[in-house]
C-alpha cells in the first residue's frame, strides 16, 4: 500500500534527546544473526520511540561471499563509512553498532548500551499525509549551534524472514526487525526559531507487515544525530 493512501502519521520527540541506535548488519555475515536477535529485543523495550529509536542498516559489502542480502544497499554501506571518515567509528565491520553517533562495542562483552535521556536537544515533529512529509526541528542546547542541518526519514520493516540458501549462513532462517527499507535524506531550511522541510515521499508499505517510521536530524556535513523520533505506522503497530 503506498503511503499516499495510508492514514496520516504524526510524531513528536521529547525536548530531551532520543537516542538513535544503529545496527550495521548483513545476511552474508555469520556473526550477525546473534546481533540481529539482540536488536529485535528492542521491540519490547518500554523506552522505544520516546528515548530510543533503533534502525538496522543492511550493508552490501558482504554480498560477494555467496549470498546477496535483499535488504542491503550501497547507501547503507556509505553511511557506515561516513562514520569512519568522521572519526566516530574505528573501521567498517559487521555487526557494528553506533549509539548516538558513537561506536559502541559493548554488545560483544554482553553489556547494555547507556543512554542520556536527560540531555537537552530540542523538539523534532513529523507529519506524513497523502505522500507528503512535513517536518520541523526546534533545537535546544548544543544542537542549537550545529549550523546547517538535514533530515533523515526511514521506513522500517519488522518480522522479515529469509531462508538463506548459500554463503556463510546457508541453511539458516533469519528474522529481522527495524530494517531500513527506504531512506530519504533532505536539507532542512532555517526558519524563525527552527528548521523545516516539506517533501514528497512515497515508499510502499507491504500489506500484512508491521512497519514503522524513524526520523532524525544531523548536521549536513556529519552523520551524528542530534535528535530522533519514531513510531508505528498506523494499522501496522502491535495489535493494529
Amino acid at each position: 500500500m503506498p503511503l499516499a493512501r495510508a492514514a496520516p502519521l504524526e510524531l513528536a520527540s521529547p525536548a530531551t534527546r532520543a537516542t538513535l541506535v544503529e545496527l550495521y548488519t548483513s545476511e552474508g555475515c555469520s556473526s550477525c544473526p546473534p546481533a540481529d536477535r539482540w536488536f529485535s529485543r528492542l521491540r519490547d523495550d518500554p523506552r522505544l520511540w520516546r528515548e530510543i529509536v533503533p534502525v538496522a542498516f543492511h550493508v552490501d559489502y558482504w554480498n560477494h561471499l555467496g549470498w546477496t542480502d535483499r535488504f542491503a544497499s550501497a547507501t547503507h554501506s556509505r553511511r557506515q563509512r561516513s562514520y569512519v571518515d568522521a572519526g566516530q567509528v574505528s573501521t567498517v565491520y559487521t555487526p557494528g553498532f553506533v549509539v548516538a553517533g558513537q561506536e559502541w562495542r559493548g554488545w560483544f562483552q554482553g553489556r547494555e548500551p547507556e543512554f542520556e535521556p536527560d540531555r537537552e536537544a530540542g523538539v523534532l515533529t513529523l507529519r506524513i499525509a497523502d505522500g507528503v512529509v512535513d517536518a520541523r526541528f526546534v533545537p535546544r542546547g548544543a544542537a542549537a549551534g550545529a549550523g546547517r542541518l538535514e533530515l533523515h526519514v526511514a521506513l522500517l520493516g519488522f518480522g522479515l524472514e529469509t531462508a538463506v540458501q548459500s554463503g556463510e549462513n546457508a541453511g539458516r532462517s533469519l528474522r529481522h526487525d527495524f530494517v531500513v527499507l527506504d531512506h530519504a535524506r533532505v536539507p532542512l531550511e532555517a526558519r524563525e526559531q527552527g528548521h523545516s522541510a516539506r517533501f514528497d515521499w512515497s515508499p510502499r508499505v507491504a500489506p500484512g507487515g508491521r512497519r514503522a517510521v524513524a526520523a532524525w536530524v544531523s548536521p549536513r556535513d556529519a552523520p551524528v544525530p542530534l535528535q530522533a523520533v519514531g513510531g508505528w505506522w498506523p494499522g501496522t503497530m502491535p495489535g493494529g
